[in-house]
């Protein structure tokens, strides 16, 4: 039997066929799972075609710095699927001018906005949809490792999956009485449209298997077959925690030569 029969999931933040999201999706969709989508207005002709083709009828837009227009999506979901097991949080955004030059000129307004697509955006997801996630089930927010070590030109974008990722340990903390458990990925560079903002990322990614341990990029898919395993029932008692799918590159301290 497939891990994620009988499981209902919610993915927010599908955009095309390259972004983390839709890796996600194939992967639960291959193990069982019902699924149900998310994506920004702007993305519906790209991201529209791509759930219809995994046979899901869940999909909504939803602009997620707009309460209401989440509590909308809740209550639309509410009477599709009655409950949810699984609802997945891969949404990030900054504008392109603050991924560009020192981090102190970041200006007020783009730090604002950066927090509230990327960050509290998962907070008012876990809160609107809190009624409907059943007991054993799962919230994953996707982060990097620029929360933690600088990565020139991420910026401000670092600092949001800082607060992101201390986001899922608060927030595994409250879910914890309902037996709902909250982590998140860590993913390597993946060639996606949000990581077509960041100035470097074609150097960055570039230069990724030189230096991981596995010598291998990171794809979407990847993540998604880690997101199967941290939303299933194998990950029964694992909470607040973020897993690294990176070809082992966070665990160096300084870049080996590579010959």
């Amino acid at each position: 039997m497939s891990i994620l029969s009988g499981k209902k999931a919610l993915i927010f933040g599908l955009a095309n066929e390259r972004s983390i999201a839709w890796g996600i999706a194939n992967a639960f969709h291959r193990q069982g799972a019902t699924l149900g989508f998310s994506y920004a207005p702007v993305v519906e002709k790209y991201a529209r075609p791509l759930a219809e083709g995994l046979g899901a009828t869940f999909l909504e837009a939803c602009d997620v710095t707009q309460d209401e227009r989440i509590e909308a999506v809740a209550g639309k979901a509410a009477a599709a699927f009655g409950e949810i097991d699984i609802l997945i949080h891969s949404i990030a955004f900054a504008d392109k001018d603050e991924l560009n030059g020192p981090y102190y000129t970041t200006s007020r307004r783009g730090f604002h906005l950066a927090m509230d697509v990327s960050v509290y955006s998962f907070v008012a997801l876990a809160r609107i949809f809190q009624p409907l996630l059943k007991p054993g089930g799962a919230l994953l927010s996707l982060t990097y490792y620029g929360a933690e070590k600088v990565i020139p030109g991420y910026n401000v974008m670092g600092v949001a999956k800082a607060a992101l990722e201390a986001s899922t340990r608060y927030l595994a903390h409250d879910f914890g009485p309902q037996g709902i458990r909250v982590n998140a990925i860590s993913a390597g560079p993946i060639r996606t449209l949000a990581a077509a903002g960041i100035s470097n990322f074609k150097d960055l990614h570039g230069r990724f298997a030189e230096l991981a341990p596995l010598r291998q990029n990171v794809t979407a898919e990847d993540v998604g077959n880690a997101a199967v395993f941290l939303c299933s029932d194998m990950a029964a008692r694992i909470t607040g925690e973020v897993l690294y799918v990176d070809s082992g590159y966070n665990i160096m301290g300084v870049p080996e030569k590579v010959a």
